[in-house]
């Protein structure tokens, strides 16, 4: 392993365990722990396929909830436990090395006020799928070993009526999503567009639901523009990296 240890997108004193051999947090991580919604009450929040652990650690910033983070692969999951230790996290961070598909029998059914995941992306077909279904990377962005509506699923085992589910994913997945969103109970409620600039195709969308919330009012909230046309990122980027809502 060649692990480092750098600052959370340089948000000052936030320190990060990473390997550059393995798949690495990225922005969109980032943009979904800024995007949810957190209330002051919220006493437990399930980061599903947490990595090294980036969304916790940015949530932690902003609540006092109790935060579990799932990670199966243990290479991942032990640079997750050494980013919490180094944080001076561990009595609010708890990562645990399991299936996503376990949680809601760990922690209990009907639980959690909030449920976060940034997931596999890309869609994996046994025998079509041109890939190394054993490989860290393969299973950090292809759906080896959950699928998208399995992870819903689990999410809305996990959540309170009323709680809340927000993802970050890939634009041409927003059926899939809506689908197994409706089907599990959760309610959509509000829903972002990323850009890379500004004249560029959509890749990100950001949405929330609520579990068993009022059928109807989802909000489409501006678009999220992440640089500028000289490749700077835009104030609002600027924003979230500095923790600002």
């Amino acid at each position: 392993m060649a692990e480092v240890i750098n600052e959370l997108l340089g948000i000052p004193g936030v320190k990060i365990y990473q390997d550059y051999e393995m798949f690495n947090f990225s922005l969109d991580s980032i943009l979904l722990a800024n995007f949810v919604s957190i209330k002051k009450n919220d006493k437990m929040i399930v980061d599903l396929g947490t990595g090294n652990a980036p969304i916790p650690l940015y949530m932690s910033l902003n609540t006092d909830a109790s935060i579990y983070g799932f990670e199966i692969q243990k290479k991942s999951y032990d640079l997750a436990q050494k980013s919490v230790k180094i944080n001076n996290k561990e009595g609010q961070i708890h990562i645990i090395n399991d299936d996503i598909k376990n949680a809601s029998k760990i922690l209990g059914t009907y639980k959690a006020d909030v449920v976060v995941t940034n997931p596999p992306f890309f869609k994996y077909i046994e025998g079509k799928s041109n890939i190394n279904k054993n490989d860290e990377k393969t299973i950090a962005r292809h759906e080896v070993l959950i699928t998208l509506d399995e992870l819903v699923k689990e999410a809305s085992l996990l959540l309170k009526n009323g709680g809340t589910f927000a993802m970050v994913h890939r634009p041409d997945r927003l059926l899939d999503i809506l689908t197994s969103c409706q089907k599990y109970r959760l309610e959509p409620k509000r829903l972002r567009f990323v850009y890379p600039k500004a004249d560029a195709k959509c890749n990100h969308i950001l949405i929330e639901c609520r579990k068993d919330g009022q059928a109807g009012g989802l909000m489409i909230l501006p678009p999220l523009i992440i640089h500028t046309n000289d490749n700077k990122h835009t104030k609002e980027v600027l924003g979230i990296y500095n923790n600002e809502k």
